[in-house]
Formats: C-alpha cells, structure tokens, sequence
C-alpha cells in the first residue's frame, strides 16, 4: 500500500468532546478462530493496532466478550508501545458460550463487575465509551441502562452508549442518561434501522454501523459496488465504506481485520470521493 494512505475522514465529536475521525477501527477480531481465545499471532495482531494509530485512526471499538476479555488486553499492550492515545471504546452485556455463542446477560450487578474487568484490562482509570452490547429479554431494559449511568456517575466510564436498540429504546435510554453513540447493524445493502439513524441525526448521537463490509460480494450488490468502484480505481469494500462515510454526518464506520494489508485498504477508503451519480447508485441499492 502507497505511504501516502491516511485518515481523511471528516471528525465526529462523541458526546459533544470526544474528537474522533470518523472512520475507525474494530478490534474484534484481534482474538482466536470465532473470537474465542487468543490470536495465533499476538505480535501481529499488536502490529495492526500499531498502523492503525500510524494511519491516523483515533477510533478503537472493542466488547468484553472479545475473547472474552482477549480483545481488550491486546489493545492495552498495543497502545502501550505506542505514541497515541486514541478514543478506545468497549461494550458489556454479551456472554460467551464454548460453542461460539453470544447470549445477552444485561444483569445490573453483571453489568457493574464488568466494567470493572474491562477498566483493568485496558489500563485505564475510566473507559471513554462504554456500551451496552445487546438488551436482554430477561432483563428489564432501564435496569440494564441505569447501570450504566450509575458507572458514568461513578466516574468508571466517560460517555454511555446503546448497541442493537430500536428508536424507542434510544429514546427510553436517553431518559435515563446522555448516550454518545448507537452501535446497529447498517451497510449499503442492510439498512432495516433506518429510522435509528435517522434518530441519531436528530439527536446528533454518534451511528456505529457494524458489519459495514458484511453484504458487499453479495449478487445485485457487488456488481453495482464494482461499477463504481471502476471509476473511482477503488474496491468494492472501499466503496461501501466511502458510501457510509458520505451517507451521514453521524456514521463511525469501524471494519475490522486482523491484517495489515487489509487495514491500509480499508483506510484508503476515506479518500474515496463519490459523485453524486455514485450515491444514486449505491443508494438504489437498498430497493432492488
């Protein structure tokens, strides 16, 4: 990849102060095969958080059941052999089965022991953002978000955020405590959330789409990703990543790769300009 790949995405202010450039990083998969346990290759998987800060990404989102647990601490010893201090971001509210599975556990006192573990494992005297992974059905759902303006309170975590909400929940949480940011499944192809973007725009809350490269060599979407990605002598992965970027304000992409190579291409994306023929494009996308 070319020396001259750098950040230049535009900035988003998390909960009103919190600077970032808009397209970020996500570190889930610094971790072993289904993100369970460690990484083959810690050392590489360190290398990447290192590029990452090089290339002028200052956002880092990472969960407690990375691993679990695995994610975070990587981050922690990467960013310790490193010059920066980038917007670290984690989440609570998943456990982790053997087979893989990710099971909501949204339990206050559960809540309350795991912010403390993901504190120690990042290092950190209070955590940036913090989010509340998935809502539990078996857990009230303001329950579960009091706990975590109690940890704001408390001076454990910076800003609160929410993960895999709807509208009303958002707004349920935002009686309760100032969220930062929603973190929901979105990309060109996926957009059943919609309205929660729409929400955030309003309330100027920070949108993470996660799984933003998930549909992209999907049939009816890579061959419209390709069309433009000719044009513009960019990837598919970076034109989807380049239509989020320009799709809203609020966007903080954070596709994720284990790879170096991977990361820089994935930058690169944020000097991926699209035309507005482009965007009717990558727009019409979502009614096919």
């Amino acid at each position: 990849m070319a020396d001259d790949v750098h950040n230049e995405s535009d900035t988003f202010d998390i909960g009103g102060e919190l600077t970032v450039h808009r397209l970020g990083f996500g570190a889930m998969r610094l971790t072993g095969e289904d993100i369970i346990g460690r990484p083959d290759d810690e050392e590489t998987a360190r290398s990447v958080v290192h590029r990452a800060v090089e290339l002028g990404v200052d956002f880092v989102d990472t969960a407690d059941s990375y691993g679990p647990g695995v994610s975070e601490r990587v981050l922690r010893e990467a960013l310790a052999e490193v010059d920066a201090e980038p917007v670290v971001a984690s989440k609570a509210g998943l456990l982790r089965h053997r087979d893989g599975e990710w099971l909501p556990h949204g339990d206050p006192d559960y809540l309350h022991n795991q912010v403390l573990a993901s504190k120690d494992r990042l290092g950190v005297d209070s955590i940036d953002l913090y989010q509340f992974h998935r809502p539990d059905p078996d857990t009230d759902f303001e329950d579960s978000v009091h706990a975590f303006a109690e940890m704001k309170d408390a001076g454990q975590v910076d800003h609160v955020g929410l993960s895999n909400v709807t509208v009303e929940q958002l707004d349920t949480a935002r009686d309760i405590v100032d969220i930062a940011t929603v973190q929901n499944q979105y990309n060109v192809a996926y957009r059943d959330d919609e309205d929660v973007l729409a929400a955030c725009e309003e309330y100027d809350v920070g949108f993470i789409p996660w799984g933003p490269l998930y549909t992209v060599d999907d049939e009816g979407v890579a061959e419209v990703l390709d069309e433009v990605g000719e044009a513009r002598d960019a990837s598919r992965r970076q034109v989807a990543l380049a239509w989020l970027l320009e799709h809203s304000d609020v966007t903080l992409p954070i596709p994720g790769t284990s790879s170096v190579d991977h990361l820089e291409s994935n930058v690169a994306a944020s000097q991926v300009e699209l035309t507005d023929e482009d965007m009717a494009k990558l727009n019409d996308i979502d009614s096919q």
